[in-house]
This record gives C-alpha cells, structure tokens and sequence, in this order.
C-alpha cells in the first residue's frame, strides 16, 4: 500500500536538477496528518507543481534553443513545469472531493518528457491503497 500524499510531500522530476515540493491547498477540505491532503487532480504547474530548477530535457524548446547555441553542448535552462494530464493512477477506492486521492506511487507526465514522481509523500502514518 501506498502512502497518502499531503501538502509540503518532496517531488522530483526526471529531467530536473533540484526537488520541489508539492503545494496542496486545503479546497478538499480533507486533511492527513493535519495537512491538506492531495487527489489526483493537484497537477497545476507553478500552484501546485512548483519547478525543479533547472530543465535538461531536449524537447523543451528553450533547452533545444540554448543548447543549439551552444554548439550542441547540453545547456539547461530554468524549468517551467507543463502538466496538462492528471497523475496517475491515484488511488481508486479512496475518493476526495470526486477525485482518485493521491498515493506516492503515482506519476505525473510533463510535457517536456520528464517523469514527476513523489519522493517523500509529507506523512507516514496513513497508507491508502
């Protein structure tokens, strides 16, 4: 089983260079370990997805650009998360506010090609499956 995720729960991005964290605001009205506990739908880039430093992936446009001018030398740039898409899967027998709530399992596809995933889930003492 899965650990529910809450707000302040560390992220990290598989084209990022830095952690994030994940900002969940209380408009569930449910908390876990009295913090604003997360669903799936907690994918909103720089409200609830902050960045992650720096961006090293090619199919960014600005890597692409700078690395371009660069000679083809990898040259990250400032991350600018996109995730138009839900995490996924969540947890589906553990519904908030008509949402899959949010298990540190989950990912979440950025648009650049990065993989989100949950490295600290900002508890440990509620499991969801």
């Amino acid at each position: 089983m899965g650990m529910h995720v809450c707000n302040g729960a560390v992220l990290m991005c598989s084209f990022g260079v830095a952690p994030s964290s994940l900002v969940v605001l209380p408009i569930n009205m449910v908390t876990t370990s009295n913090m604003p506990a997360a669903n799936i739908m907690d994918n909103k880039p720089m409200l609830n997805i902050l960045p992650f430093g720096m961006c090293t992936s090619l199919a960014n446009p600005t890597v692409a650009a700078a690395t371009a001018a660069a000679m083809g030398v990898l040259t990250p740039m400032p991350c600018i998360p996109v995730t138009p898409a839900p995490w996924a899967p969540g947890s589906p027998t553990v519904m908030l506010s008509n949402m899959p709530a949010l298990n540190n399992t989950s990912k979440l596809m950025c648009t650049w090609g990065g993989v989100i995933s949950v490295t600290v889930p900002g508890q440990f003492t509620e499991q969801i499956p």
